[in-house]
């Protein structure tokens, strides 16, 4: 089977369900960007060792974004049985934040990403997300999505956000705390 079908040439791609829309559909720019976000997570996720504690959490965390994602690509007007965002993977990423969190020094400055290619890999994340967030936020406005699915992406970018921190403490990494022009 060929990878190419041309049948996007025009600029035009199908949502699964049928529908064909523009490219730069709203929908489809969001399930994009949610597929670039799993993108660079499977990047932060090379970049541990094959043993890390954190490589099957974020291979979780890869998977709930693919349902994600199929709910974005999905033609709302002929919904197909996709499973879906459930509480207990909000709850999932809530207590690995808090557990995380719980082991870090208190924020006291904002932190610039920086510092080591993992913290940085984990900026990366989080700056994807919260792109991917605002662009869902967007759609939910035009076309009502599952409420899940914005919450789960909104605790996502916070567990990039915790995770840069942890993982500049057990790297040894110095965290990059923006000073501001008057270097305090």
């Amino acid at each position: 089977m060929k990878i190419y079908t041309k049948t996007g040439d025009a600029g035009e791609t199908a949502l699964f369900g049928g529908r064909r829309v523009p490219k730069n559909d709203l929908r489809v720019d969001a399930y994009g960007t949610v597929d670039e976000l799993n993108a660079f997570i499977g990047q932060l996720r090379d970049g541990l060792e094959q043993e890390h504690p954190l490589r099957p959490e974020l291979l979780d965390i890869q998977s709930r974004l693919f349902t994600v994602g199929a709910h974005l690509a999905t033609d709302p007007a002929k919904r197909t049985p996709i499973p879906g965002i459930l509480p207990s993977d909000i709850e999932t990423l809530e207590n690995a934040i808090d557990e995380m969190d719980g082991a870090l020094p208190p924020l006291q400055n904002f932190v610039l990403p920086g510092g080591h290619p993992l913290v940085s890999a984990a900026h990366v994340c989080r700056t994807v997300c919260r792109r991917a967030e605002r662009l869902a936020v967007a759609l939910h406005q035009v076309e009502p999505l599952d409420e899940a699915i914005l919450r789960y992406l909104n605790r996502l970018s916070d567990y990039f956000f915790i995770l840069s921190r942890h993982l500049a403490q057990i790297l040894g990494a110095t965290e990059v705390l923006w000073k501001g022009r008057g270097g305090k």
